[in-house]
């Protein structure tokens, strides 16, 4: 091929001078890639710098702005992702605990309730046996003040039970 001539697009890429990694792709497919491909791709692709890490025995590592970007993204989602599935945990765990404290709460409650209705009848049988008692009490009543809606009723009812 003479310098300036235009080449047959059937031509291996390979069989042009110097072209490294694009060897073996076909011209007119190298045409039509750099029709459509992204710019900032290509760059890295075709960066002189790419060319001279395959003549060494090590290939260079280039990184661009662009691995960069998505290095630094990807490490901020990760570190999102180990956040999130934490405050899940943290959110469960207190779900769990405020789950129990409820449980625990109604039982106390419902032993209240019960502590409740045994003292009310209690006092109703002391209330029975108070008014059983005062007419034979030789302590003067008087000075004992007994509120007015518990007086007598218990020891009427009893006294009209027994008649």
């Amino acid at each position: 091929m003479m310098p300036g001539q235009i080449p047959d697009p059937s031509l291996a890429a390979g069989s042009l001078p110097c072209l490294g990694p694009l060897a073996g792709i076909s011209a007119t497919t190298l045409t039509d890639q750099l029709k459509l491909a992204d710019f900032r791709q290509l760059g890295t692709m075709l960066s002189p710098l790419h060319f001279l890490g395959r003549l060494g025995k090590r290939p260079l590592a280039i990184k661009t702005e662009m691995d960069e970007d998505d290095d630094r993204r990807k490490r901020r989602r990760e570190k999102n992702k180990v956040a999130a599935a934490r405050c899940r945990n943290k959110k469960k765990e207190r779900t769990d605990f405020l789950q129990r404290e409820s449980e625990r709460l109604e039982m106390v409650n419902c032993d209240l309730k019960a502590q409740i209705e045994e003292l009310r009848l209690e006092r109703q049988q002391l209330m029975v046996m108070l008014n059983l008692h005062r007419p034979t009490c030789i302590v003067r009543t008087d000075s004992v003040k007994t509120p007015e809606s518990e007086a007598n009723p218990l020891l009427e009812q009893l006294s009209a039970g027994a008649k």
